[in-house]
């Protein structure tokens, strides 16, 4: 069991990278706006559709800034975009305090959130967790994004508390206070990529306490370039596959609150029920990334993608028991928890660590498109039909045409 020392070396980095995605722009913005749903229909009187748009132009945006941010990290290093892109998320994160009730300052607000934080989604962090670990990659993957679970659900209801406490204007203040207070700190002196000139000595350890890292290449390892990525196979069926997979996924949860509210459960409710998303993406990320190290990820994924398909039939009933409806959200939450260190997962091993966040941003942009679009989506249905029943049918066969695709990726081509 040497492997697991692997842990002994790389946990600032794991723990920098947990707490820096957990309080990034991937989990905060999207698990927190359903909470502020009522506050704005209630103060603006906008539709669940017209607040729920501003993911599809977040994500449209993410989609040009995503292979930027995956450029950058490869020439200038993960370190210093880290340190850089935590404080302009943050007071890009604030200003949503500024809104006032003009859709074109809300959307506006948006994008400007999309292009300040791109720097913190996991394209930044997964590439130095992939770099220091090999034989507990996926287990390393998937707790280096367990801060997604973990505060996702604290800031449900975190935001839920200030809103009822101080308004939904100290809310946003309160969320964007937490990178600066939490991640920031940890980042600066723990996250250091294999290539940091201060980690050399540690490196040196670990592959004398490790003998099968000896003939490995640890600050340079090899890897495609993205014009090689391109030309491959494997990276279309990625990026097609994340497209439905991301729109089912994604979709709900941040319409949850008012998806329970329709099956007869409280406002209150509501939100606790919400929040069991964030703890199942935690069983997600850890019974997903222990199993990518022991099987062949393609079939791992796709079992856990298909899965979610009895939550979409749970939805389309009627009115849901407080019992049932926390178990469709479990389900849901589970399956988000695979999809980010999955996709980290896969780039390593299929297209290697050398240009990893170049060809990670590329797909993101694939995977952004279906985050952003799944909401609205969900929510426009809801406007258009007075139901979600409809969308989650559409849902079912969206997890069908995204997982099984995944079977033809073939063998991994890199150790």
């Amino acid at each position: 069991m040497s492997e697991y020392k692997e842990f002994k070396y790389g946990w600032p980095v794991l723990t920098s990278a947990a707490l820096g995605v957990g309080l990034g722009m991937s989990p905060l913005p999207f698990y927190t706006i359903g909470v502020f749903v009522a506050p704005f229909i209630q103060e603006f009187g906008w539709r669940v559709d017209q607040i729920m748009f501003a993911l599809s132009l977040f994500s449209l945006t993410a989609l040009f800034t995503s292979p930027l941010i995956g450029f950058l990290n490869d020439k200038i290093g993960v370190r210093r975009m880290v340190l850089i892109s935590v404080i302009t998320f943050s007071f890009a994160f604030m200003a949503f305090a500024l809104n006032n009730g003009s859709q074109t300052v809300y959307l506006g607000l948006w994008i400007c959130l999309a292009i300040f934080g791109s720097g913190t989604l996991p394209i930044t962090w997964t590439k130095a967790v992939n770099k220091w670990f090999f034989k507990k990659r996926g287990l390393a993957l998937g707790m280096s994004l367990l801060g997604t679970g973990l505060f996702g659900a604290f800031a449900k209801l975190y935001a839920s508390h200030f809103i009822e406490s101080y308004g939904w204007r100290s809310a946003y203040i309160a969320l964007a206070a937490l990178p600066l207070l939490i991640s920031l700190p940890f980042a600066y002196f723990f996250f250091r990529d294999t290539d940091d000139p201060k980690v050399q000595d540690k490196i040196a350890r670990m592959k004398k306490d490790l003998p099968y890292l000896e003939n490995k290449e640890i600050v340079d390892q090899p890897g495609m370039q993205l014009s090689e990525a391109l030309r491959n196979y494997r990276f279309w069926i990625l990026a097609f596959s994340f497209i439905p997979i991301s729109i089912a996924v994604g979709g709900p949860i941040p319409n949850f609150e008012t998806i329970l509210g329709t099956k007869g459960i409280g406002a209150a409710d509501a939100v606790v029920i919400a929040s069991v998303v964030g703890y199942s993406v935690i069983v997600g990320r850890v019974v997903g990334g222990y199993l990518l190290d022991k099987l062949w990820a393609p079939a791992v994924a796709c079992v856990f993608f298909l899965i979610p398909i009895i939550a979409c039939y749970m939805f389309q009933s009627p009115e849901l028991s407080y019992g049932s409806a926390m178990a469709a959200v479990f389900i849901i939450g589970v399956a988000a928890g695979v999809e980010y260190d999955l996709m980290a997962y896969l780039v390593s091993k299929y297209f290697g660590m050398k240009y990893y966040s170049t060809i990670y941003g590329a797909l993101y942009g694939f995977f952004a498109i279906g985050a952003g679009f799944g909401p609205w989506f969900f929510a426009k249905s809801f406007t258009m039909t007075g139901s979600y029943n409809t969308i989650f049918g559409y849902a079912m066969i969206a997890f069908v045409a995204g997982a099984l695709p995944l079977l033809f990726l073939g063998k991994y081509q890199y150790d």
